[in-house]
């Protein structure tokens, strides 16, 4: 995808990865980026910092009413939806002692904001004959979210989903891809880090920390390469065929780092 010119929506786009991809859409020439996000006032600021082709608006992605108000708004304000980047994510810290609200929570932000983000744009997509929906899913998607088994869960459902849109769509013109990095300089990780949080000790353990402007960077090579998995560290494609070639030696590999960073 080449986003000149296009109009593209973010969800989660207040902060973090969301923020730095709103920003990278507008100097890629996009013509119009919606920021949509549950806490309004940040969203404005980021729109404000961008300029006049960013356009703020609140959004509970896990409220199908209003993920389909602001499809159909900003198909009214600009005639279409060229990208849909559906990144908004929540973890939990815990494991199956997380009580249900927790787990319905992942479940909802992480997966069924996809399901309603995709019901809403597609058939403006598919009546056009072409779109392009981009998930942030993590690389929790494709390995595993030490310490977090809700994250793990429905992040690996969020890549499921993916790709099944991916198959199901791809010959009637709509690109599916799956940003899935590792660890990144957001509040969500250095919340972690702070705490303690085993997993985030692991994700820096296990690779580089990138900023989101660099994940954002990444984004942008892996949409014009029309990319299903975007892996902003290259090293999760390794990680994820040992896994796949060796199950049992990979978690046994997972034990021994887990044994040593809490040794």
């Amino acid at each position: 995808m080449n986003l000149t010119d296009r109009i593209v929506v973010v969800t989660g786009g207040a902060g973090g990865i969301g923020a730095a991809l709103s920003r990278r859409f507008a100097a890629e020439g996009a013509a119009a980026v919606v920021v949509a996000d549950l806490d309004a006032e940040a969203a404005h600021a980021v729109a404000e910092g961008i300029g006049p082709v960013a356009h703020a608006t609140a959004l509970d992605v896990t409220d199908e009413d209003q993920v389909r108000e602001l499809v159909a708004d900003t198909e009214t304000r600009y005639g279409r939806i060229d990208l849909f980047c559906a990144n908004a994510g929540v973890t939990t810290g815990g494991g199956v002692e997380v009580d249900d609200a927790g787990w319905d929570r992942a479940w909802r932000v992480n997966v069924l904001a996809h399901v309603y983000s995709a019901r809403a744009v597609l058939p403006g997509m598919l009546a056009r004959g072409g779109g392009h929906l981009l998930h942030t899913c993590s690389a929790a998607g494709v390995l595993t979210a030490v310490g977090d088994a809700a994250y793990t869960a429905t992040k690996h459902a969020s890549v499921g989903f993916a790709e099944w849109l991916a198959i199901t769509y791809r010959d009637r013109g709509i690109r599916v891809s799956a940003l899935c990095p590792q660890g990144v300089d957001t509040p969500m990780l250095a919340d972690g880090i702070a705490e303690g949080h085993l997993g985030a000790r692991v994700i820096t353990a296990s690779g580089a920390v990138l900023t989101p402007d660099q994940v954002a960077g990444a984004a942008i090579a892996g949409l014009a390469e029309e990319r299903f998995l975007i892996l902003p560290h290259p090293e999760v494609a390794d990680y994820a065929r040992r896994r796949a070639e060796d199950p049992d030696g990979w978690q046994a590999g997972m034990r021994k780092l887990i044994r040593r960073l809490t040794a």
